[in-house]
């Protein structure tokens, strides 16, 4: 039986193509179809059901130096309201998983988890959780995406809260439009300026409501969301990053803190940090028509196979196949040309930096 987020009843209501994802019934589009909301996001303003996702609270004496064993990332320096994109790893240097966690007070943390793994996520912290440390799963709370150039004036229009001081990568705690408090976290998953909103399950469809009504505002399903993310080089957990994945061969060194070197899988990280990796994470535009789906071999201009794509689709803003996906470290080289090979025939591709394209989002100054 699929589980339903807060407001599953909205997304049907409003025509949207329902699908299995991570355990629960998604809308994957609505009427106007994926094109159109990957351009509207873009343009305006796009709202994203994404309450399927994990929220906690981790909170205690010692919790900074936990959070440095369990992750590679520094935090002890890190000011309330400021957020971290990091992985949680595992004792081989793999990848548990991608996460956000934000410093709300000097001992307290919120952190949101991936859908399809939060349930494992919580597991591992609670295997490595000293006594003086709690975590507080967070599972009657709903998460909605609030993404595109009309995103901070949306949030002052309903939300009654000017966010043009709020940087990049920060969180103020506001009101709702009934006075229930809330997380506005700047940050996404789109390249946009934008929000997520961390609600009560009893108010969110309130706020989806709102929100949706907003002229510059349309809501947008998850299909729309992968091609977004894609255009922006942001790895996907379970196709470009897993746990036999390192932060350093999925070109994720900028989260390793420089001092932090006791955390779950250091041995590995640290040694491929110093002597490189067999392979490293690339992103690639076909130069022949066709699209390259997640999966095809990557082969080199002699026709070895050097990789294979973990990501791919059409880029509506590019309007071009993109893809990423893993290549033998040798010719991990921008400007690259290789191929792809897609049912039966070898597509021409050329590796390239990523993103795709510049993201728009805020930036960090404001948060220093």
């Amino acid at each position: 039986m699929l589980r339903k987020t807060a407001l599953h009843d909205s997304h049907v209501a409003l025509g949207a193509k329902m699908g299995a994802f991570a355990g629960y019934d998604m809308p994957l589009f609505y009427p106007d179809g994926v094109m159109k909301e990957h351009e509207w996001t873009r343009s305006h303003a796009g709202i994203f059901d994404v309450s399927h996702m994990g929220q906690a609270i981790i909170e205690g004496t010692g919790v900074v130096e936990f959070l440095e064993k369990i992750t590679p990332s520094p935090f002890q320096a890190k000011k309330n309201g400021r957020a971290q994109y990091t992985v949680l790893t595992n004792e081989d240097g793999g990848i548990v998983d991608d996460l956000i966690i934000t410093r709300l007070e000097e001992k307290k943390f919120f952190i949101v988890f991936n859908a399809g793994c939060k349930e494992k996520d919580i597991a591992w912290i609670k295997k490595n959780l000293p006594i003086t440390v709690h975590l507080h799963p967070l599972a009657d709370q709903s998460l909605i995406a609030l993404q595109g150039r009309w995103a901070e004036r949306i949030v002052f229009e309903i939300f009654e809260y000017d966010a043009k001081d709020l940087g990049y990568m920060c969180l103020a705690e506001i009101a709702a439009p009934d006075g229930t408090p809330c997380y506005l976290s700047r940050l996404g998953y789109t390249g946009e300026d934008g929000f997520e909103i961390s609600v009560p399950d009893d108010i969110a469809p309130d706020i989806w409501d709102r929100l949706i009504r907003h002229s510059e505002a349309r809501p947008i399903g998850l299909a729309a969301r992968d091609s977004l993310r894609l255009e922006m080089g942001y790895p996907l957990y379970g196709h470009d990053i897993d746990d036999t994945t390192s932060p350093v061969e999925a070109g994720l060194q900028w989260i390793i803190g420089k001092s932090n070197t006791g955390f779950i899988g250091a041995a590995r990280v640290l040694n491929e940090m110093k002597n490189g990796t067999a392979r490293q994470r690339v992103g690639l535009k076909l130069l022949d028509p066709g699209v390259a789906r997640e999966g095809a071999e990557i082969r080199s201009a002699q026709d070895q196979v050097i990789g294979k794509l973990t990501s791919g689709g059409f880029s509506p803003s590019l309007k071009q196949s993109i893809g990423m996906g893993y290549v033998e470290s040798s010719a991990a080289k921008t400007g690259q040309r290789l191929f792809v090979h897609v049912r039966g025939k070898n597509l021409q591709a050329e590796i390239v930096d990523l993103p795709f394209m510049q993201p728009k989002t805020k930036s960090m100054k404001k948060a220093a």
